[in-house]
């Protein structure tokens, strides 16, 4: 079964920018030249999106592609907790590290809150 992890941050990065411009998916359908129930879906992470299409999408929102990718920068601003500061900082920087830091980290964890 596929991962679709990334289908779901990057439709969510879509709504929250589509709905910071005030934007209804319709809205954002036609500027992009597609139908609104394929943002919808987009926008629930139901899509595959090209990247033609996600494009598209860039350009209509008024944001370069790469806008799209930064889904751990740009959580929601409605942030209540400190925690969920800290939380959303440690992910930003977790999104940088290799795959062989990561597992570094891992095991640091491990070693340091499994005793």
């Amino acid at each position: 079964m596929m991962d679709n992890s990334v289908l779901k941050r990057i439709g969510q990065r879509v709504r929250d920018l589509r709905k910071e411009r005030n934007l209804s998916q319709e809205q954002l359908g036609e500027l992009a030249g597609v139908h609104f129930s394929y943002i919808g879906g987009l926008e629930r992470g139901q899509k595959n999106i090209s990247l033609l299409n996600l494009d598209k999408i860039a350009q209509s929102l008024d944001v370069p592609l790469s806008e799209l990718f930064l889904y751990g920068r740009h959580l929601k601003r409605t942030i209540k907790s400190g925690k969920e500061e800290l939380i959303n900082e440690i992910h930003e920087s977790l999104m940088s590290l290799n795959e062989s830091d990561l597992k570094k980290l891992q095991r640091l964890i491990e070693e340091l809150f499994t005793k």
